[in-house]
């Protein structure tokens, strides 16, 4: 299939308010947001798909590829709405996942809580067996204990098993038997096991990985299936792909095996979205900002490539704070969520004081001013008040917005509470967001070493330009880009995706016991199923591959990343994995730890097709000033005050035509606020930079 000789290929990202659909024929791009259907996700994808086909002028049928991400999972672990799950571990570790870690995410609340595990106590079974860290059985594992646990969870209605055994990251042997027993004995029963899901040491995250897992699975999988079916009934029964938390697209077989792979899809592909648009203008420490309808992200992105890691959190329970949320152990490109979304809510709390989220409207009713049953004040609705949004034309005008009701809305839940009218309420709502993004892109930073100023930003999703300036304005960035199609940037970004999938598994090694077969065995058999998966998509194209050893000193209670060479490590490799080790360790550190042995903890392998080399985008200097046909009063927090911006249409703005802020530069998926300080210049790709005023040529 394709059109005019053109390949026709289809992003596809659900959020938790809207799902994003951006359509590329050759060079061409056409885009729509339609509010996701919570009951039937799949909808929204088909409403989306004949909506920006129509656009097009072309048939469904015509659509080459969809490439799918999705936060649906994410949202299943959230709301703990998944698959009745039962938990099968070593006796012994029955409750490894309610006692954490000694990690305290608040030092100072005497009633801190901490956060329910997801597989409640009387669903997590134990079974007799064991083996040891050196991958060697120590006791033999009790089948027929395995075979009563299958049957008495069959008969008990659970559709879903998660099995985490220790030490099975260096031996899955028990692991594969009590998957094997379980299918003997209750064959309809969804089984995952953390030797496939999540084959790296820690307990706490590795059993948290696989109960997340199962806990999704037979949902993902159904919705999978459903989605392929009924994009087949319309016409569009091209291949469908999806991009994983990790940034690489694989098959959607691999996702129903492995949806917990799913879990940071969407944000993953905004992070790939703002590495193009950096190395399109050559820019090499950038700062990306994904704000949507549930959650704001930021992302390191460093030469042209988004910072990754092995683990991340999920569901955080206490004011976004690292450690309150599940540990999640799956390679993915490393993000923060640092905000709330468009439909988080606000209220006041006991102190008195303004929060937000992380509740929120989703589409469902949505926001106040959506006008569908929702009565409580979210970050849209003080949009709205603030003038950034207009009622008549959001999302396009397919949505009208109302202003009274975010005016009562934040009177009822914020105003009246704390003795404000309507437009404080909203200022506050509003500062209180941008404030703790921008708090907790500091302690990132600073965590990685990093000085935000040197940064540019770029902004992408539906709310972000709405607050991109502002928060420039809080960190001291000077620099800001907001890409075509931003509104749905994530939806653009898996356009941009490569086949990929990576390895992961925990052998544990000294350099100063160092044994070069065994490594080579090990690399190999990541290699192996790296590509595999990889070329389930890829086909035969040629695949780079990249190696990393996850290493530490020893007696450290964490290890850091260290790519190996292409050409392998011969017999003298623990001598050249020390020299990698210790130069990563001084860039980040300063200096080595000297009479120190060194140990390896986990090793990895990534497997992708390559990706299309970009052309370059020469900056363009201001060469005019758009016309200015229309204002409105918008609140600018630093000049704290109302101010008649000017209102300019996007699509009007030609190459090197500027708009001095206070300004709202709108189009069809979102709007952009200059700030009374900047000004904002259109680039030849489509790109709006936007600088404080004086700096521009």
């Amino acid at each position: 299939m394709s059109y005019a000789g053109k390949q026709v290929r289809v992003g596809v990202d659900i959020g938790g308010t809207f799902t994003d659909v951006a359509m590329e024929i050759g060079t061409e791009l056409h885009s729509t947001k339609v509010l996701t259907n919570y009951t039937a996700p799949e909808q929204a994808i088909l409403d989306g798909l004949q909506r920006v086909a129509k656009q097009a002028g072309i048939e469904t049928g015509d659509i080459d590829l969809v490439i799918h991400g999705t936060t649906l999972a994410t949202n299943v672990l959230i709301e703990r709405r998944g698959a009745k799950t039962a938990f099968l571990t070593t006796r012994g570790f029955r409750d490894v996942i309610e006692m954490r870690t000694e990690n305290r995410f608040e030092q100072y609340d005497l009633n801190i809580v901490l956060p329910a595990p997801l597989i409640a106590r009387d669903s997590r079974y134990v079974v007799a067996g064991r083996i040891g860290a050196s991958g060697r059985e120590l006791a033999p594992l009790d089948e027929a204990a395995v075979a009563r646990f299958a049957c008495d969870v069959a008969a008990k209605g659970y559709e879903s098993i998660a099995v985490g055994f220790v030490h099975s990251y260096v031996n899955p042997a028990h692991e594969e038997r009590a998957r094997e027993i379980i299918a003997e004995h209750a064959p309809d029963l969804s089984v995952s096991i953390s030797s496939e899901v999540s084959p790296q040491m820690r307990e706490f995250e590795r059993f948290n990985t696989v109960c997340a897992n199962a806990f999704v699975k037979p949902l993902i999988a159904s919705y999978l299936n459903r989605l392929v079916v009924r994009l087949a009934e319309i016409g569009a029964g091209c291949p469908v792909y999806m991009i994983h938390s990790g940034g690489g697209l694989i098959s959607v077989d691999t996702a129903a095996s492995f949806p917990v792979r799913l879990l940071e899809s969407g944000p993953a592909g905004g992070a790939i979205y703002a590495a193009d648009v950096a190395a399109r203008h050559g820019l090499r420490q950038i700062l990306s900002y994904d704000m949507g309808g549930t959650t704001a992200k930021i992302c390191l992105v460093e030469d042209f490539t988004p910072k990754t890691a092995r683990t991340f959190e999920v569901a955080r329970t206490y004011r976004f704070k690292k450690g309150s949320g599940m540990p999640i152990s799956i390679p993915v490109i490393e993000m923060v969520e640092i905000g709330a979304g468009g439909g988080s809510l606000a209220h006041v709390d006991g102190m008195r004081q303004i929060r937000v989220g992380p509740e929120s409207a989703g589409s469902e009713p949505g926001p106040a001013c959506y006008g569908r049953g929702g009565d409580k004040p979210a970050v849209t609705d003080a949009d709205l008040v603030l003038g950034k949004l207009d009622p008549d034309n959001f999302a396009g005008g397919d949505i009208k917005l109302t202003t009274q009701s975010s005016v009562d809305a934040l009177l009822a839940q914020v105003g009246q509470k704390l003795g404000m009218n309507a437009e404080k309420a909203a200022v506050g709502v509003v500062e209180v967001v941008d404030e703790s993004m921008a708090a907790a892109a500091r302690v990132h930073a600073v965590e990685n070493g990093k000085e935000l100023g040197d940064f540019t930003m770029i902004a992408y999703g539906g709310a972000a330009p709405l607050h991109a300036n502002r928060l420039c304005e809080k960190l001291g960035i000077n620099a800001l880009l907001i890409p075509p199609g931003a509104g749905v940037g994530s939806a653009i970004g898996f356009l941009r995706a490569p086949f990929g999938y990576e390895a992961v598994r925990g052998a544990y090694m000294k350099l100063s016991q160092y044994n070069a077969e065994w490594v080579d065995e090990v690399l190999g058999g990541l290699e192996a199923e790296s590509v595999r998966v990889a070329r389930d998509g890829a086909g035969d194209v040629p695949l780079e591959i990249e190696r990393k050893a996850y290493m530490r000193y020893v007696g450290q209670g964490w290890e850091i990343s260290v790519v190996l060479p292409n050409d392998g490590l011969g017999v003298d490799g623990a001598s050249q994995l020390r020299g990698l080790f210790e130069a990563e360790y001084i860039r980040l550190f300063g200096n080595p730890l000297e009479g120190l042995d060194v140990e390896v903890m986990n090793w990895s392998v990534k497997a992708a097709s390559r990706v299309a080399a970009v052309t370059r985008v020469d900056p363009v200097a201001k060469a005019g000033t758009a016309p200015v046909k229309q204002t409105r009063q918008i609140f600018d927090a630093k000049e704290v005050g109302y101010l008649a911006a000017s209102v300019i249409n996007r699509s009007d703005m030609s190459p090197g035509i500027a708009v001095s802020g206070p300004a709202a530069i709108v189009e069809r998926e979102t709007t952009t606020i200059v700030t009374a300080a900047y000004e904002a210049i259109l680039q030849s790709d489509g790109c709006l930079l936007i600088q404080k005023k004086g700096a521009m040529a």
